[in-house]
């Protein structure tokens, strides 16, 4: 069976923590900030762990990460 590719896309979007859960980064971080509290724009920039069921998903597309 020939190897599995990985989805560029989900590779650039997403880290694997050394435990083995996926990372994902925040969204409504790149325009119309001025609206936005400084308290949400800071909370924006931290990653957060994905949900088990979309980290199922997203495991998927990156196979060897």
């Amino acid at each position: 069976m020939p190897k599995m590719k990985t989805h560029r896309g989900a590779a650039k979007r997403f880290k694997v923590t050394a435990t083995g859960k996926i990372k994902r980064f925040h969204a409504f971080k790149s325009h119309i900030l001025a609206k936005k509290t400084t308290k949400r724009k800071r909370n924006l920039r931290k990653a957060a762990i994905m949900s088990a069921p979309d980290a199922q998903r997203v495991s998927k597309l990156i196979p060897y990460k």
